[in-house]
């Protein structure tokens, strides 16, 4: 499936030969119900680095196609349509898992999984109609009432992020109640939760520590980490971007 793809930063005019040589480049994979407007900070951050940032608007989100929901499915548009050879790649939540499934095809150099969806059957029962209800009914009050710390362009976002969001994404999501704990890292990997994670738990954390990835607790910081507290969200990426 071809997605909308958001693509700025400084670009290599040469020729491309299936990555992006030349480019110092971050992929940045939003999270459910939102679009790639959900980077807007880290994609400043990112590009005052001097990296080009590709974030996709994934299946059902943003202005990209509706379509089967499943997550490997998700996995199959990235791999079809971002670049190879990354210098780094970011996903977060439902992005993180969906990036997750797709790293040993997409190999970027590093790979940063914030506050992932490897373990959806940890998220409280009824999680699925409140996600639904929060959509359907959002205004800008509500969506600050429920997130203090964001900033007025994090609540317009998400309000956008909901406007186009498909609904029956959350009818399709059977896959709740599946582990989709990764085996390995195979690529250098991060993992950097909330606190508390959503999905991760301790016995989850140890796993992936023994299955080689490197974990880190940003301390106070909600699911949405890159909103709730960016500068602790960069912070903790120190070595990575």
């Amino acid at each position: 499936m071809k997605l909308n793809i958001h693509d700025s930063g400084p670009h290599d005019s040469g020729p491309h030969d299936g990555g992006l040589a030349g480019d110092k480049v971050a992929l940045l994979i939003h999270g459910g119900m939102s679009d790639h407007r959900t980077w807007h900070a880290v994609e400043e951050h990112l590009i005052g680095l001097g990296y080009r940032v590709v974030a996709p608007d994934l299946r059902g989100h943003g202005h990209s196609p509706r379509g089967e929901y499943r997550p490997e499915l998700l996995a199959e548009d990235l791999v079809e349509n971002l670049p190879t050879d990354a210098d780094v790649a970011i996903g977060h939540s439902l992005g993180g898992l969906s990036l997750a499934l797709a790293a040993s095809r997409l190999r970027p150099k590093r790979a940063v999984y914030s506050d992932p969806g490897f373990l959806l059957r940890n998220v409280p029962a009824g999680a699925t109609a409140g996600m639904r209800h929060m959509v359907a009914s959002a205004t800008a009050e509500s969506v600050r009432a429920m997130n203090p710390r964001w900033s007025q362009e994090d609540v317009e976002a998400e309000l956008a992020g909901f406007a186009l969001f498909d609904p029956e994404f959350l009818s399709s999501m059977e896959y709740f109640e599946q582990a989709y704990l990764p085996e390995s890292a195979v690529v250098p990997s991060l993992v950097q939760l909330a606190d508390p994670s959503l999905c991760i738990d301790s016995r989850g954390m140890a796993q992936l520590e023994e299955r080689g990835f490197e974990v880190c607790r940003v301390p106070r910081a909600g699911h949405c980490i890159h909103r709730d507290d960016p500068q602790a969200f960069l912070k903790s990426l120190d070595g990575w971007i």
